[in-house]
């Protein structure tokens, strides 16, 4: 299947791009998601007309997560949690409770679709770095500090 991206869309193409996938990524992610179009005579043309706003659309976009990621660079969160004598939690730190200590840290909305956590949830108490994708062009690193509450 062929589609056309109107968003960057990571380790496939950037804005503009014609690809081929396969049937179901395009029509149960790209298309509903509002990555793509289908790749047809009418939809290259009508792309091709609406290239210019959808490039200041994306121009915005990265200017605004550039904007997040300044108040973000540096940040150290401290969130509370019930845990062992040996340190391990009562249950774990997962991306919705960094989101949240995130956003009302540095007063920036975090989605917690933003937050990522190859290893899973943090299950311990300890020091991490944990990596924010705030646009499909850049990355943020906070300081999460899991620390044992009563």
């Amino acid at each position: 299947m062929d589609v056309i991206l109107l968003k960057k869309v990571v380790g496939l193409g950037a804005l503009g791009d014609k690809v081929s996938v396969r049937p179901g990524y395009g029509r149960n992610y790209l298309l509903p998601g509002g990555f793509a179009v289908a790749a047809t005579a009418e939809n290259l043309k009508a792309f091709e007309e609406r290239r210019a706003e959808l490039e200041r659309e994306a121009a915005d976009a990265l200017a605004a997560a550039e904007a997040r990621k300044a108040k973000l660079d540096g940040l150290r969160v401290t969130i509370g949690r019930k845990a062992g004598d040996e340190g391990r939690l009562f249950g774990s730190v997962g991306t919705a409770d960094i989101a949240e200590a995130v956003s009302s840290a540095a007063e920036v909305e975090i989605m917690r679709s933003e937050v990522r956590l190859p290893d899973g949830p943090l299950r311990a108490v300890g020091e991490f770095s944990v990596n924010l994708r705030l646009h499909a062009d850049l990355d943020s690193n906070v300081i999460i500090e899991v620390v044992a509450a009563d």
